[in-house]
């Protein structure tokens, strides 16, 4: 054919503006740049800087096709990424992945969360697991999740150098598994296989789960129209339904899961237990964080089961306390319910108290502080605990209220002017009199009812 006659051109159509710059300037550049960092715009830049006008700037693309030929045929070696072949029932990769940016609201406050997932290396089956950080709780339950779904365990799982699962090794500077996490891989007769720190690429299989489910995720709650859900275990459905659409590969599976290992009996505990003394303050610290508990248990050592979302306190085998799990920036949660008696005793110690803040429940009652401070000075701190005290035996929703209609009125108040409006005037009952009835009445129809018949 006419086309096939046609001979490659090896000419230039048109006159090469670097000619005369290409061996003595730009060459040396990109001999001296062994990594092949070095942008066309950067060294475009610096012609323009040492030969002033005989560059112009829309001569870019011309020196980036220029570079990129020349480091095809001269340049440093790049970087090769080897494809793997994963044997049925030998590895699965896990891995958390930060969600914020899906815009989930939790009836209507916004769920800063992550997912956890769980893949067969093999046959890509996964599992995705809701959390709320990179703790060793949130990774024991949605790596036992994932198991208990598959219905069996490989032989190695793979992960990065996560905290909740490793240790730093003072001597080396790496890191290796933990004795917690170490202990829960034998409970299923596993090991880890840890990737190099800073390169996630050698776990690659997570690293494309992590991209599949969240562009699924985006997909699906643009199709549901909302992003808000009633509570975080309908979310967590939501998720399961969107994972499981997307499981592909469903004769892979099957393959795999006759080479996957038996589960044990049972799984182990999704939680870390601490026993901790409680202190003169009402207070306990778990993991570096700070809780209240009942002054009752000043004194006592209590058992406490730190879960992925709370914290369980337990004295004697009986459950006490139960409240959410610090994350992130917050190192103390402090309940006023739990230390008012005695502050209601002591009010001086208001002022200067280590954790005040926490002892306004809501914006009201911080209002209603900066009111009194106007209204009684140094006595606010006293007027302030008294009706703190109230909430904690009455409903704070209510005093909350009392408070806001308060301040909405330019009059003083405070403790008594509070309780009043929790506790009106009992409305009068009135006292009803009923006479003693006569019983003849119910003799004299017996006996017309006898004559009748």
């Amino acid at each position: 054919m006419p086309a096939n006659s046609k001979s490659p051109r090896h000419w230039r159509t048109r006159t090469d503006p670097f000619a005369e710059l290409w061996d003595t300037a730009i060459l040396p550049l990109l001999l001296a740049d062994t990594k092949g960092a070095l942008q066309a715009t950067a060294v475009l830049e610096e012609l323009a800087r040492r030969h002033g006008e005989e560059i112009a700037p829309g001569q870019v693309r011309t020196l980036q096709r220029r570079i990129r030929d020349w480091r095809a045929l001269h340049g440093p070696a790049r970087e090769v990424y080897f494809e793997q072949v994963h044997e049925p029932g030998r590895e699965a990769a896990c891995d958390f992945t930060y969600c914020n940016d899906l815009g989930v609201t939790i009836a209507g406050e916004l769920l800063e969360h992550l997912l956890f997932t769980l893949t067969l290396s093999f046959s890509k089956r996964g599992s995705v697991t809701l959390a709320y950080s990179e703790s060793y709780e949130a990774l024991v339950r949605g790596f036992q999740r994932g198991l208990w779904a598959f219905g069996g365990a490989p032989a190695v799982v793979r992960m990065d150098n996560m905290s909740a699962a490793t240790h730093e090794l003072r001597k080396s500077g790496g890191r290796s598994l933990n004795r917690k996490f170490a202990a829960v891989l034998d409970h299923y007769g596993m090991r880890a296989s840890l990737i190099t720190a800073g390169r996630a690429h050698e776990n690659g299989v997570a690293e494309q789960r992590n991209f599949r489910v969240k562009s699924a995720m985006t997909q699906a709650l643009i199709l549901r129209g909302s992003h808000d859900f009633a509570d975080t275990a309908t979310y967590q459905r939501f998720v399961d339904e969107v994972t499981e659409r997307r499981q592909s590969y469903q004769e892979a599976f099957a393959i795999e899961r006759e080479h996957l290992r038996p589960l044990p009996s049972a799984p182990v505990p999704d939680y870390s237990v601490f026993e901790p003394k409680v202190r003169r303050w009402s207070t306990i610290r778990i993991a570096s964080r700070t809780y209240s508990v009942p002054s009752r248990l000043i004194g006592h050592q209590v058992v406490v089961h730190q879960h992925p979302e709370h914290v369980a306190v337990y004295y004697g085998g009986k459950l006490t306390e139960t409240m959410p799990r610090l994350r992130g920036k917050f190192d103390h949660c402090i309940d006023y319910r739990h230390i008012i008696a005695s502050l209601v005793r002591k009010p001086g110690a208001f002022a200067r108290y280590r954790y005040r803040e926490s002892l306004f429940p809501t914006l009201a009652f911080r209002r209603g502080y900066d009111r009194l401070c106007e209204l009684h000075g140094e006595r606010a701190d006293v007027e302030y605990v008294r009706i703190l005290e109230l909430a904690s035996r009455t409903m704070e929703c209510q005093v909350g209220r009392a408070l806001e209609k308060l301040l909405s009125t330019e009059a003083a108040f405070g403790y008594a002017e509070v309780k009043a409006l929790l506790d009106p005037e009992p409305a009068s009952v009135p006292v009803v009199h009923i006479g003693q009835p006569d019983l003849g009445i119910y003799d004299d129809l017996l006996l017309a009812a006898g004559g009748c018949a």
